[in-house]
Formats: structure tokens, sequence, C-alpha cells
């Protein structure tokens, strides 16, 4: 029988033979509430929205939900119904994390996110102190420089992003938070105290901690319309980085009034290559698979890692197990790889 490396190199891999076909889909008139409860409930950071037939409408993305929370907690707040500004970062950060040792190879470092099921972790040095996050985006970068380049395995620390920007203390407020989310592209903030790395704080913690605190205003759509407004939701919106000005109606707490409606989608003869250098480019972490307008199945960045990773790690030169990509795209529209 043939290895499964040699199989898999036979052909480039397309997007059928690694998408995802069981998703957690939304109904278009689904309360963006229970929206919210699913995502959190399966632990996923986006759900498309699905009308007659499976025809795909848009996404549900994660950040838009945090649009929604962060508006009905400060309704919440002004009712007496939460105490939103009085939950802190300490209250509710994650203190059991993975850390990436500084100097490891990038290599073990995406086969450590592949394990744990994360998206990314901090890069700590031997004093706990941190020095940057690597995530699934900068493992792009990995990825492509393997297969165009055949660069040797460079150490995590070339390919993570030092953003000191994102970095908070534990005294920070859940909304303001929250706003930092909605205006950035960040999906974590690393806690530190004394430049020592002490907790984490991911958007769905925020969804968790939000979504807790306005569970009174449940069912009680006037309140985000009649707030959206005067809070500037229109602006949030705009920030949104899956979404452009224009593409949420503010009259309505139907999932489908604040799905993305422009969210990349791709076919299933995609091949794999192109596919990680969409996820290098651009925000999404998911890609909807589409056959004509129905949707067909999902593909994640953790997806595009799962199917070449054991592949690497196994070549005797990792960039030489990937030379098959480097076929699908010509030399000329080699991405430039960013060092962060």
């Amino acid at each position: 029988m043939k290895p499964a490396m040699d199989k898999t190199i036979d052909r480039p891999q397309l997007a059928r033979d690694i998408m995802v076909t069981k998703l957690i889909t939304v109904h278009p008139r689904t309360h963006v509430y229970d929206g919210i409860s699913a995502l959190l409930r399966h632990r996923i950071t986006g759900a498309p929205v699905i009308g007659e037939r499976h025809r795909y409408l848009g996404m549900l993305s994660e950040k838009s939900c945090l649009t929604v929370l962060t508006v009905t907690a400060r309704a919440a707040d002004e009712q007496g119904l939460a105490r939103s500004r009085r939950t802190r970062a300490r209250d509710f950060m994650a203190t059991r994390l993975v850390k990436l040792r500084a100097g490891m190879s990038a290599l073990d470092a995406i086969g450590l996110l592949l394990r744990n099921r994360i998206s990314g972790a901090p890069v700590v040095n031997k004093g706990g102190r941190l020095l940057g996050v690597f995530s699934e985006k900068f493992s792009m970068d990995v990825l492509l420089g393997l297969a165009y380049d055949q660069l040797p395995a460079a150490p995590v620390d070339a390919f993570m992003n030092t953003d000191f920007g994102r970095v908070i203390d534990g005294s920070e407020p859940l909304l303001e938070i929250a706003q930092r989310f909605l205006d950035t592209p960040y999906r974590r903030l690393p806690v530190v105290r004394d430049e020592a790395l002490v907790g984490q704080v991911s958007r769905r913690d925020v969804l968790n901690a939000s979504h807790h605190l306005t569970s009174a205003l449940d069912g009680r759509r006037s309140i985000l319309r009649e707030r959206s407004s005067e809070l500037g939701l229109e602006d949030l919106a705009e920030s949104d980085e899956e979404s452009e000005p224009g593409d949420f109606e503010l009259d309505s707490t139907d999932a489908s009034a604040f799905m993305d409606r422009k969210a990349r989608t791709i076919s299933e003869d995609t091949d794999i290559l192109t596919i990680a250098r969409i996820f290098k480019s651009t925000p999404y972490r998911r890609l909807p698979v589409l056959r004509g307008r129905r949707l067909v199945g999902q593909i994640s960045r953790r997806d595009v890692l799962a199917a070449t990773h054991g592949l690497l790690v196994r070549a005797p030169q990792p960039g030489q197990a990937l030379l098959y990509l480097s076929a699908v795209v010509g030399s000329d529209e080699r991405p430039s790889l960013s060092r962060v």
C-alpha cells in the first residue's frame, strides 16, 4: 500500500478534498440572541445563514454578534438590569493558556495550535515575559514560505505578531474590551502585569460575559432598535473586519440583519494554496464553499493547517513536501511574505 503522503501529492488538494460538510447553520429569521447562543454552545466563530433549498445568504460572525451585545449591555446598564461596567478583564479572562516558547520551530507551534484546537497563542521567554502572538493567520506565512520558496523551518519568533497595542491590564472594563474588538482585527488580547503574561481575553470570552449580563433583555428587541442610532451602532458596523458599510439593517434583530452579506466564498475546485493565500491576505477565518448558490461545505484556516501539517513534519525536508503546490500558481504570482 502506498504511504498516505504519496497519495496526497498525486495532485494538488482542492476545497472538496478538505472541506467540512456537517455545519452549524442559522436560519435568516433566527433571533440574533439565539444565533449568539449557538456560536457559544458549539464553540464556533461563525455560522452560515441558509435560506430555502440550502441557498447561502451570508455569515453570522463573532464580531457582528459583539456589536449587538455591546449595545444591549449598555442598555442593560442604563436600566439597572446588569452591571457590565463593573466587570473587568480579571473577572473573566482565561488564565490557563497554551504558551509558545521563543525559539521553538514554527511547525511545532502550528502543531500545538492544532492539538489544542485554538487559533493563536502567546509567545513568551523563559521568564514568562510576553514577546508576541502567533496565530493561524501567521501560520499561512509559514505554509506559503515552504510551498513557494522551500524555506527551512523557521522559529516561531519570525512569524509572531509583536503589536503591543493589543495588550491590556486586568482592570480594563468589559465594554471597553468589546469596543476594542469592534475597532480592530484582534481576536485575543493578552493581559499583562509587570510585563508578565497573566491571562488572555478572546472575543468568545467577551461574548460569554456579555451574553450572560444581557440575558434579562432577551426578547426585548425594541431596545436594540431605539438605542442603536444614539449609541453609534452604524459606526461599529462599519468597523467590522468581515463587513462593509451598509451590511447591517438595524430595524431588526433577525440573524439576516446582522450577517455579513459580502463574505468571501470559494468553489469546490479552489486549490489549497489559493485558499491559503486568501486566508493570508484577508481577515477571514472561514470560507463557505458554494456549488452555484448552494452551500456544500466550509473550510477554515485550521482545516488548511490540518491538511498540510502532518505532510510537512513527515517529509525529510518540509519544503519538498509542498513542491507540488508551487505548480498551482506561477512564480510571478508568489506572495510577499510578511515578517512582523
